[in-house]
């Protein structure tokens, strides 16, 4: 019944920035935890980002700390995830997905998010 959508993702080059967005569905959205993923070709998975349920927390992968921030609007039922300085290893498939636990830390295991939501492509050109 939990649906998130994700939006934004497209071509970029080297050095450039992009906006993704995640809009949920549900009323509960203020209450859940928001994680971005991504998965590059020929890679697993790996988490990019995370953010709790009032905004104010926030976790971020070493690999992305600095370059990326991850935001929500809770009454817009929609996370965001701004990507600057975008690298060629930044390409990937971005989903972004619900934690529903309501429980610290935030999480960077793809196994506490429940709700997933299709993925987005980003592509950096080198």
């Amino acid at each position: 019944q939990v649906q998130l959508v994700e939006s934004g993702g497209g071509l970029v080059h080297s050095g450039g920035s992009l906006r993704l967005s995640c809009a949920a569905s549900g009323r509960t959205f203020s209450s859940w935890f928001i994680g971005w993923f991504r998965r590059a070709p020929g890679k697993e998975r790996e988490f990019v980002a995370a953010i709790g349920w009032s905004g104010g927390t926030t976790k971020y992968a070493d690999s992305v700390k600095g370059r990326f921030t991850i935001s929500r609007d809770n009454a817009k039922n929609t996370a965001y995830l701004q990507m600057t300085t975008l690298k060629s290893e930044d390409t990937a498939v971005y989903s972004c997905a619900a934690d529903p636990r309501r429980k610290w830390p935030l999480s960077s295991q793809e196994t506490n998010y429940d709700y997933w939501g299709q993925g987005t492509q980003v592509t950096v050109s080198s």
